[in-house]
């Protein structure tokens, strides 16, 4: 297995064990302290619980090799796993929403002082991971992995709002109980935000579009930065898991042998493969170069 593969695993299983903790915390807290901010809080973080599973279960898969039925990989199922858990989280939004309407017009108990210490021990805690996550989700090219660690922002956020809306129902003594539940319905608000943010990315991986300029510059640099390479177009880049695959159409001198030419193409796809090594697969179509016809920026 290939070390990004390793670490994106690993980063997926610490959160499974971090939130599972985290989520036994705040549940207990929000029954014993009488604050449906940190139950709702616990509910997110239970989604977390789940939502890793998932996105460990998505790495596992694209980390299969490619087989007569998926010629390409499995790739695919790292950014599917990244869109399932961006939907998870945006029905926790909706049911975290519709229990704090309830709290609002309903009875409620005030909030018990030390859930606070709680919530400052959970906001700190996930604030942590997520840049944990985050850091490795750059670093391996892992569009699951982000919006796992964009998942534990959203806790981080909740887990304020919470803070905030037991500060006031504490200063504001009884009759104030609601403003637990207010936090909570902002929350959900921002959770359902940062749901739709976190499906973006996933689906446009899903529906092949094209990576980042930087990826495609570096790649279309890499080709023309060979000899023998007269023009490049029709350069075709698309991210399938924590791999690019490339199609690309070289010109060369058209006096070359076809064995020449087959040359020169492996010297392409070494030199890309040098730059990106993420590159998984470069597909290249020799042509002969035509000055009437030179076109070195890529086709896309």
């Amino acid at each position: 297995m290939r070390p990004a593969l390793r670490r994106a695993l690993r980063s997926a299983q610490t959160g499974i064990l971090v939130n599972t903790a985290l989520a036994l915390i705040k549940l207990l807290a929000g029954v014993v302290g009488h604050t449906y901010a940190l139950i709702a809080d616990a509910v997110e973080s239970t989604v977390d619980i789940f939502s890793s599973i998932v996105v460990w279960g998505g790495i596992h898969i694209a980390a299969q090799p490619a087989d007569e039925d998926h010629p390409y990989g499995h790739g695919r199922a790292e950014a599917l796993a990244g869109a399932v858990v961006a939907l998870m989280l945006m029905g926790a939004a909706f049911g975290i929403a519709i229990q704090a309407l309830r709290e609002i017009v309903s009875p409620h108990h005030t909030p018990a002082s030390w859930t606070l210490a709680v919530l400052v021990v959970v906001i700190i805690t996930k604030e942590l991971l997520f840049r944990r996550v985050f850091a490795v989700g750059i670093d391996v090219n892992s569009t699951a992995v982000i919006i796992d660690a964009q998942h534990h922002r959203s806790d981080v956020v909740t887990s304020a709002a919470a803070f905030v809306g037991i500060s006031v129902a504490l200063i504001g003594g009884p009759g104030w109980g609601w403003a637990d539940g207010v936090a909570a319905l902002f929350a959900s608000g921002i959770i359902f935000v940062n749901g739709i943010r976190m499906l973006r990315p996933a689906v446009n991986e899903l529906m092949d579009r094209a990576p980042d300029d930087r990826v495609v510059r570096r790649i279309a640099s890499a080709a023309t930065g060979v000899s023998e390479v007269r023009a490049i177009e029709k350069l075709k880049v698309r991210k399938a898991g924590l791999s690019y695959f490339v199609d690309l159409h070289v010109q060369a001198d058209p006096t070359l042998s076809l064995h020449d030419a087959h040359v020169v193409g492996g010297k392409v796809k070494s030199a890309i493969r040098l730059v990106v090594p993420s590159v998984d697969e470069v597909l290249i179509h020799m042509e002969p170069y035509e000055k009437a016809a030179d076109v070195t920026s890529p086709e896309r």
